[in-house]
């Protein structure tokens, strides 16, 4: 909530999420200060410039209020309503009061300064601007909306097309699928590649051997590298599609990347920020095209220590485009064919491995905490029905590029913190003390050493409790709760430091094709490098980058959430095809109602309670474990079970599992097998 109101003290801004003064005391004085600190802060949230109307829960999710906290600020916005300083409207969202209501307040203020006609004209540009906002809230704020408009558009899906259910999360979250005509026709405007008049001045490394590592299905590529030996050093070149050479401030192609946020990938599809036309055209670092780009070089020693670096326009022509794949088996069995297709690359592509692979020491001595999660990939065929299912884990190749990407973010992020000028910081908080020290006590109580010194846990203590579950059955379970204890990492304005990276200074510069912070800090950055930031400037950036943070911060949060609920949807799909199949799958949550699973693909599902046959199971929510009345078999996180695919619903996506017999195999189903090697 920060991102609202620029150095407001830390008591009001931790007032709602539980770490404000008198929090647990309940006397009358207390606890009428704590609701008057709740009303300020949702106040200042609902009257800020580019607040959409929202429903309570999505204004906690917003402003992470613990559940402890839900009943508070449930009976601040309803002291709220009751003093006519909001409305909730016929579908439960909470706005700014209309006229006649607060709206009469304000208008009245205005009326001091104006004559009545233009007070009428003012109260319908509120008017209008309200309604604005009505009409485009569902696609500013991260959860479903089930408005009647989206209702009836669902109801037109085809129930026999693959990718309708797809579409229907699509449109229950408001993620626009159509862009604007207006915006469609400023992107024609563009040539398909830059002009010589957009070359002058900038930094020309068209004859440097330059490469893209992406993946072998990607279409849009901001981000290219090369690297130098220097002595006995190194100067490593980020190059970063410069994509505000054609996405100008305040343009309908701008306005729409904000609306937007980020772009959306899903099992079937991608859904862009930008206009196809450039961000798969003209802003794409494409093989042997001529591309403007922002470069940023930094010069280092032998260590990977940073001695110097620079930001500056440039243009640049792609060597190869390269795929992780091709980069990994170069390193790995170096075949004849891709030695043959490289080998003007081969010695820089192996020197850039020796520096990612200083870079990530470094990172590691200093702290940064690495969750090694797989990501879930899910393999369609032709007509879009799930072949597979499977875990992605980081490779040498996509380390590398990590480790150039880190680097550069920090020190663009570094740079601009020192001119102290407005930007936009990517902030990772410090744990919650209070989630930290349950997550402590529930791994001491498996036996596991988990200390820290301090007050509040630092990088290299979680680092540390991770290094000594590395390798035990118990390292994903105790990865996991150590990440659900963590913040959010979220966009301000406002340098908060990177704990997850352990980094003073980090920033998002590297992907301002698919994500709008990167595109905002690439305008501030073009603004310096061209001596345009001026005391009017700077001004109008302080006044939007709260707004820009927060926006962004949601709409990243809203793009998470349905990438994650379309793979539920593909999950259940390719588990109802699936059903009786019988694999191992470790225990990741345990409750009350039921065991939660993972399998080694990364489908998850429930054990639910009922299913275990024989015996009464007792839930200890100290332990988190279920443990059998009679026989005494326990259930607890971390363990590997045999279980059986029983139940799929699409629609909910919901998957079911049950125990399998010790003794029992796993289902053959050599169809499966089949299109599983299609997939690779």
């Amino acid at each position: 909530m920060n991102n609202y109101k620029k150095n407001k003290s830390k008591e009001k801004r931790e007032s709602l999420r539980g770490r404000g003064p008198g929090r647990g005391r309940n006397h009358p004085g207390q606890k009428q200060s704590r609701r008057k600190k709740d009303q300020k802060v949702l106040l200042d949230v609902i009257r800020s410039k580019n607040y959409q109307p929202m429903r309570a829960k999505d204004i906690a999710f917003l402003l992470e209020v613990p559940k402890p906290r839900i009943k508070d600020m449930m009976e601040a916005l309803d002291s709220l309503v009751c003093e006519h300083k909001i409305r909730r409207d016929e579908e439960g969202r909470y706005e700014k009061a209309g006229i006649g209501e607060e709206g009469a307040v304000d208008s009245a203020r205005a009326f001091e300064k104006t004559d009545g006609r233009d007070r009428q004209q003012q109260i319908g540009r509120e008017q209008k601007e309200r309604r604005g906002r009505n009409r485009e809230s569902m696609t500013q704020i991260p959860s479903a909306d089930t408005s009647i408009a989206v209702r009836n558009a669902i109801r037109r899906l085809d129930p026999d097309d693959p990718a309708s259910a797809l579409t229907e999360v699509v449109l229950e979250y408001g993620i626009p699928t159509e862009f604007p005509p207006k915006v469609l026709e400023q992107a024609a405007r563009f040539p398909v590649t830059p002009q010589p008049s957009d070359m002058a001045g900038r930094l020309d490394l068209r004859s440097k051997l330059v490469i893209t590592i992406d993946g072998d299905d990607s279409r849009d590529f901001d981000d290219a590298v090369s690297l130098d030996r220097d002595g006995s050093g190194y100067i490593l070149g980020v190059h970063i599609a410069d994509v505000t050479n054609y996405v100008a401030a305040s343009s309908a192609l701008d306005k729409e990347a904000l609306r937007r946020g980020t772009s959306v990938y899903l099992a079937d599809r991608v859904i862009p920020m930008l206009p196809e036309k450039l961000s798969n055209g003209v802003c794409s670092l494409n093989e042997g095209e001529d591309r403007l780009t922002l470069s940023c070089i930094v010069r280092m020693d032998r260590e990977g220590n940073i001695r110097g670096s620079r930001i500056a326009e440039s243009v640049i022509c792609s060597s190869h485009r390269m795929t992780y794949s091709e980069v990994d088996r170069i390193f790995t069995e170096n075949p004849p064919e891709l030695r043959e297709k490289y080998a003007d690359v081969l010695p820089m592509l192996f020197d850039m491995r020796e520096l990612a692979g200083k870079l990530e020491k470094q990172r590691h001595d200093r702290g940064m905490i690495d969750f090694d999660f797989p990501e879930t990939k899910i393999c369609l065929d032709e007509k879009g029905n799930p072949l597979k299912v499977y875990p992605a884990y980081p490779t040498v190749a996509t380390r590398l590029i990590e480790q150039f990407m880190l680097t550069a973010n920090e020190v663009v992020a570094k740079t601009y913190f020192d001119k102290q000028v407005p930007f936009l910081y990517r902030t990772h908080e410090n744990p919650d003390d209070e989630k930290i020290e349950n997550t402590l006590k529930l791994v001491h109580s498996m036996g596991i050493q988990a200390e820290k010194a301090g007050h509040h846990i630092t990088p290299k203590e979680v680092q540390k409790i991770i290094g000594n579950v590395t390798g035990t059955p118990r390292e994903s379970m105790v990865s996991s709760m150590l990440l659900r204890s963590m913040q959010q990492a979220r966009y301000t304005p406002d340098n908060g430091g990177h704990f997850g990276l352990a980094s003073r200074y980090y920033c998002h510069f590297t992907s301002p094709i698919r994500r709008y912070p990167d595109l905002q800090i690439h305008r501030i950055i073009k603004d310096d490098l061209h001596g345009n930031l001026s005391g009017r400037k700077i001004s109008y950036y302080d006044r939007i980058m709260g707004d820009v943070a927060w926006k962004s911060s949601a709409l990243e949060r809203r793009s998470v959430e349905v990438e994650r609920e379309t793979n539920k949807i593909e999950m259940a799909r390719y588990i109802s095809d699936h059903l009786g199949e019988v694999t191992e799958a470790q225990v990741t949550g345990v409750t009350g109602w039921g065991i939660y699973v993972q399998r080694p693909d990364t489908i998850e599902g429930l054990i639910h309670v009922s299913t275990l046959k024989g015996d009464y199971y007792i839930f200890d929510e100290n332990t988190m474990t279920l443990t059998g009345k009679t026989g005494g078999r326990v259930f607890e996180i971390g363990q590997t079970l045999r279980v059986r695919a029983i139940r799929a619903d699409v629609r909910l996506r919901q998957i079911d599992f049950e125990l399998a017999e010790e003794n029992e195999g796993e289902k053959s189903n050599g169809k499966r097998k089949g299109n599983e090697a299609d997939c690779e």
